[in-house]
């Protein structure tokens, strides 16, 4: 399994959109589009779990740097942040959580 980060979204990009975007090269394990807490509103970024790390690395690879609802989107492999980390890090904590 690979969890991928998916950045630089625009906040009409739905767990849908991605889910149809990463299957196309394989298995979709989970899709969760970060929201803000308080408002409720995508914050911009997203992680995608596949199945394959094979088939997650194509993922990447086609869609890192392609157009997403009018956005040139960032795609790479998740990577966990440091604990102090203040940016992103609940989301991340918390996603890591689902994972084990």
């Amino acid at each position: 399994m690979q969890n991928i980060f998916v950045g630089n979204l625009t906040v009409n990009v739905t767990e849908q959109i991605l889910r149809t975007a990463f299957e196309a090269f394989g298995q979709v394990l989970t899709v969760e589009v970060v929201t803000d807490r308080d408002s409720g509103v995508p914050r911009g970024f997203a992680f995608v779990e596949m199945n394959s790390d094979a088939e997650a690395q194509a993922a990447i690879a086609a869609l890192n740097g392609s157009m997403m609802d009018g956005r040139v989107v960032r795609v790479n492999e998740a990577r966990l942040k440091p604990e102090n980390s203040k940016d992103g890090d609940l989301e991340m904590r918390r996603h890591r959580k689902h994972r084990f």
